[in-house]
C-alpha cells in the first residue's frame, strides 16, 4: 500500500508548532511518522500510551486519534498519509 501523500522532511527546527502540540487526525485519515535519524517520543493523549520513535519503530496514528511529538536532539522525519490502515506498510 502506499500513502496518497508524503510531507517533506522535517528536523527539530522545521516540524510545524502543530505536529508538537496536542491534535488529531481527520476521519478516515491514518498517518505513520517515519524517523529517517535520531528519536522522537509519540504521546497518544487518550490512553496516555508513549512509543519512542526510531528509524526501526515508526508510529501509526489512526483516525481521530489524539496525539503529539516531541523531539529530542537531531531528528529528521517524514509522515505518510493513508485512506485505509497501512498495517502492512510499518
Amino acid at each position: 500500500m502506499k500513502p496518497y501523500r508524503i510531507t517533506p522532511e522535517f528536523n527539530a527546527i522545521t516540524l510545524p508548532a502543530g505536529l508538537r502540540q496536542r491534535h488529531a487526525t481527520k476521519a478516515g485519515v491514518w498517518a505513520v511518522i517515519r524517523i529517517l535519524e535520531g528519536t522522537a517520543t509519540l504521546v497518544y493523549v487518550d490512553t496516555g500510551e508513549v512509543r519512542h520513535l526510531t528509524p526501526c519503530e515508526p508510529g501509526l496514528i489512526k483516525p481521530e486519534q489524539t496525539h503529539y511529538l516531541k523531539l529530542s536532539g537531531l531528528v529528521r522525519l517524514k509522515l505518510e498519509f493513508y485512506d485505509s490502515d497501512p498495517v502492512h506498510s510499518l
